[in-house]
């Protein structure tokens, strides 16, 4: 059977954790936005002030340079492409956490809804890239949900160093690794 409460914990773990890496891959972007920005205004400052066009051929090549270099690190990294990702993944880990928390258990369409919510978040999951997630938001999340008792999904049991003692027993315990 699946649990409404097993499954409300690992989607706001995700929120967290999606919302965690939308802000570190904005932050990303905007630093690597920056300079391309102050590459491209030296470029047309050096070229609207020169009158001799031979005298600012090295430097107009430098800051050439230096722009197609950042924005093929832009192209390389994809750092806009992963912000918004996240974010969208985010708002929708929210969104089915919404709905879990409208579940009412006394519904007599309960268990259809809730395969349905169970489907939902199994889909949403897939489209987690957990590589493109800095450790220390997985490292971070998971220690909070796992110190509160609370459900976290099993892409992030092993960001802790938290394995299972016994595996067929009724009551699972967990301790640290310690490599």
């Amino acid at each position: 059977m699946i649990d409404k409460y097993k499954i409300l914990d690992k989607t706001e773990c995700l929120t967290l954790l999606c919302t965690r890496a939308y802000s570190h891959w904005s932050l990303i972007k905007f630093v690597v936005n920056l300079p391309l920005v102050f590459t491209s205004s030296a470029m047309c400052i050096i070229n609207s002030i020169s009158t001799d066009a031979n005298k600012m051929k090295i430097p107009n090549i430098v800051v050439n340079a230096c722009s197609v270099l950042l924005m093929s690190l832009l192209n390389s990294i994809k750092p806009a492409e992963k912000f918004e990702n996240f974010k969208k993944l985010s708002q929708q880990f929210l969104m089915l956490s919404h709905d879990l928390e409208m579940l009412e258990d006394h519904d007599e369409d309960y268990k259809n809804k809730l395969n349905i919510l169970s489907l939902k978040y199994d889909q949403l999951i897939q489209d987690v890239n957990f590589e493109d997630i800095p450790d220390k938001y997985k490292n971070y999340v998971s220690k909070l949900f796992s110190d509160n008792n609370r459900h976290i999904p099993i892409q992030l049991n092993g960001t802790i160093g938290m394995v299972l003692k016994k595996r067929n027993s009724n009551e699972l315990s967990l301790h640290n690794l310690n490599v």
